[in-house]
């Protein structure tokens, strides 16, 4: 039975009401993986990816692509992954902390400078303080070697004197690095091999793409949360309130109540899910989406493997309360608790998450190694969806440079055996 809203929002304010179904295709849809790619990615669409997104998160376990590659893989397909530091370098993304550290555009990046100064509670602001406060000396010293010498990488500093703690025991030029980037002092100007080059922060921002616009560094902290309110809504297609604030780790919680004008001067809409008692919101930028999903317009084509760290799972409690779907990032979890493995990739299949695969990327061998399947338990294996999640394994084998694909278990058991036959 539907859930009616409470009275304090059920009102003429609401513009739609959606079923379940409709509400994770308009979510899909703003994050861009709705439907296969219509044509092939340029380099250009990387640029307009991560402005749709508004961010994307940065990690750097390798077990099979990382994560920021595998991101942009699920939206655009078959891509030349270096692309993404072609745009770094040519200034047309930048790096910045937002939910994590992360890719961002290079229109948005004034934003972020003026977060970081009112956001001194961060822990990686709060760390790298400290930091500079602990080593002023050889810290001052390594900006000025930057500042006389140009860009330089970790991999630059031949210091043996190791850390016992802090940052993951990085030596101790790396965690200074770490902390001038935190403290707005260096830039991340472009990578190697994914290694971040740094360079003096003034030196990066002469060539960003479109250039810093310093009415948006002039904002103040009010106007700053609500730009961030207003683009984690736009980038989420649709969302709870208590959902908005995860997606740039604001403090305090976004609120219905903070939300409230924001409906009444039409910024956004609200609406109703089925069998959701709170409302829901949609930016006015997606009000044509929205009437596509209320129509029944919005079709999943796609069937596709996602990063652990892709927007549409990051956030656990929408993943579970939006497409029913329970999900840990188990690398972080020790070993004997994990339920599915250390690098599980949810799988997309045409609007739904249906399941998860355990993967590894065996470069030198050619292998892309599926250890184990897993359908969510109402899932039923038709032809059609073990041809399309057979598609899907392929084609991302074929995009990490190890075509062959190797699947060792499947739950349920019976899906292996036909799996295999298609993945020949």
């Amino acid at each position: 039975m539907k859930a009616s809203l409470p009275l304090s929002v059920a009102s003429s304010a609401l513009s739609a009401s959606l079923s379940l179904a409709q509400a994770q295709r308009l979510h899909l849809a703003a994050q861009g993986v709705l439907n296969k790619p219509k044509a092939r990615a340029k380099k250009a669409d990387v640029v307009d990816t991560v402005a749709r997104m508004r961010l994307l998160q940065i990690d750097s376990i390798h077990v099979v692509a990382r994560s920021p590659y595998l991101v942009l893989y699920s939206r655009l397909g078959d891509y030349d992954p270096q692309w993404l530091e072609g745009v770094l370098e040519d200034g047309r993304i930048a790096e910045s902390w937002a939910h994590e550290a992360c890719f961002v555009p290079a229109a948005d990046l004034p934003l972020h400078q003026a977060w970081r100064t009112q956001r001194a509670m961060h822990w990686a602001y709060k760390h790298a303080d400290r930091m500079h406060r602990e080593h002023r000396e050889g810290m001052d010293a390594l900006l000025t070697r930057i500042r006389d010498n140009g860009a330089a990488r970790a991999a630059d500093f031949e210091s043996e004197t190791r850390s016992a703690g802090g940052w993951w025991s990085w030596k101790p030029e790396k965690r200074w690095l770490e902390a001038w980037f935190a403290l707005g002092e260096l830039m991340v100007t472009r990578r190697e091999r994914f290694q971040r080059v740094y360079d003096l922060a003034e030196r990066v921002l002469e060539k960003l793409e479109p250039p810093m616009d310093p009415a948006l560094l002039a904002l103040d902290h009010e106007a700053l949360r609500r730009r961030f309110i207003l683009d984690s809504v736009r980038a989420l297609g649709v969302t709870q309130a208590r959902w908005v604030a995860d997606y740039y780790r604001l403090k305090p919680a976004v609120t219905d109540k903070e939300l409230a004008p924001w409906v009444g001067s039409g910024e956004l809409l609200m609406v109703q899910v089925a069998d959701w008692n709170v409302p829901a919101y949609v930016h006015r930028d997606n009000e044509a989406l929205l009437a596509q999903a209320a129509s029944g317009q919005l079709r999943p084509t796609h069937t596709t493997l996602l990063s652990p760290f892709d927007p549409i799972v990051w956030d656990r409690a929408r993943a579970q309360i939006l497409f029913g779907f329970e999900y840990t990032i188990e690398c972080y979890v020790p070993a004997p608790k994990r339920r599915y493995g250390y690098y599980v990739l949810p799988i997309l299949h045409r609007g739904r998450l249906i399941g998860r695969l355990d993967a590894k990327a065996h470069r030198r061998e050619g292998v892309f190694e599926v250890k184990a399947l897993f359908l969510e338990p109402d899932v039923e294996a038709t032809p059609r969806l073990l041809e399309d999640v057979a598609g899907a394994i392929r084609a991302s084998a074929q995009w990490h440079g190890t075509p062959k694909v190797k699947l060792a278990r499947s739950r349920p058991t019976s899906v292996a055996p036909a799996l295999r036959a298609l993945l020949r």
